[in-house]
């Protein structure tokens, strides 16, 4: 469903992605783990030309583009199939729950306004946040800001949805309705790429766990076996921290 082919990135002489590749099938969860600076955010930020990569190439279901020479036109075809969710959110502060939400399907898949604010109330319903359509981001705590910022990715019925550690900027106590949300996302057979320190939802939710460091893939496999039956010592000590995970 996603060929990833040896996508590399640097910011002048930092050589940030170092020729990763990777396969994900339709409907699979797949989870990046690793330190700080081991290039995740940046990788997930490549997928949809956030940031464009150096080399590589990557497809999606029929669209195939080349990271180095892609026009406007097959970046747009590119992102029409990905939606992401950012850490800090990136809502319009001067639009309501429900306008962030309809946005995109209004401007740019050009759904007519009364049939995209019927797909935005079906959203909200879902993430749980029905009562807050008319409020404004100011007016919503973080947790609440995260889930339109899931009901909007939704709302474009993206082939893949990229979370960009979509809990990091949340305090403490509002990270688990987050989780909640993405879970459910998940139990619908979307496919999605999730950037997480959340070790413990990263052992739920993931179908395939992904450990980078420095660049490059260390170690890949079912949640059981990155964290039970890990067989790289620098995936070890980077899991040792977090040994609660698969208790």
């Amino acid at each position: 469903m996603i060929e990833i082919k040896n996508i590399s990135k640097s910011f002048g002489k930092n050589n940030i992605l170092k020729g990763i590749d990777l396969s994900i099938n339709k409907g699979e969860v797949v989870v990046i783990l690793g330190p700080s600076g081991s290039g995740k955010s940046t990788f997930l930020r490549c997928l949809n030309f956030l940031e464009r990569a150096d080399t590589g190439e990557i497809s999606i279901d029929q669209t195939k583009v080349e990271f180095n020479k892609a026009k406007s036109k097959e970046i747009l075809a590119l992102r029409r199939k990905t939606a992401m969710v950012f850490q800090q959110y990136d809502l319009f502060h001067h639009k309501s729950a429900i306008e962030n939400i309809v946005e995109g399907l209004i401007i740019a898949r050009k759904i007519p306004k009364h049939k995209a604010y019927e797909i935005g109330m079906d959203l909200l319903d879902k993430v749980g946040l029905k009562e807050k359509r008319d409020a404004y981001p100011h007016q919503l705590s973080g947790g609440q800001q995260q889930r339109i910022g899931i009901a909007r990715a939704l709302a474009l019925t993206p082939e893949v949805i990229l979370f960009d550690e979509p809990t990091s900027a949340l305090d403490p106590e509002l990270v688990g309705e987050t989780l909640d949300v993405i879970k459910k996302v998940a139990q619908t057979g979307v496919t999605m790429i999730i950037v997480t320190h959340e070790m413990s939802f990263a052992y739920e939710i993931a179908d395939r766990v992904i450990f980078m460091e420095d660049g490059v893939i260390v170690e890949e496999g079912t949640p059981k076996e990155v964290f039970e039956q890990t067989r790289e010592e620098r995936t070890k000590q980077f899991l040792a921290r977090f040994a609660y995970a698969t208790r």
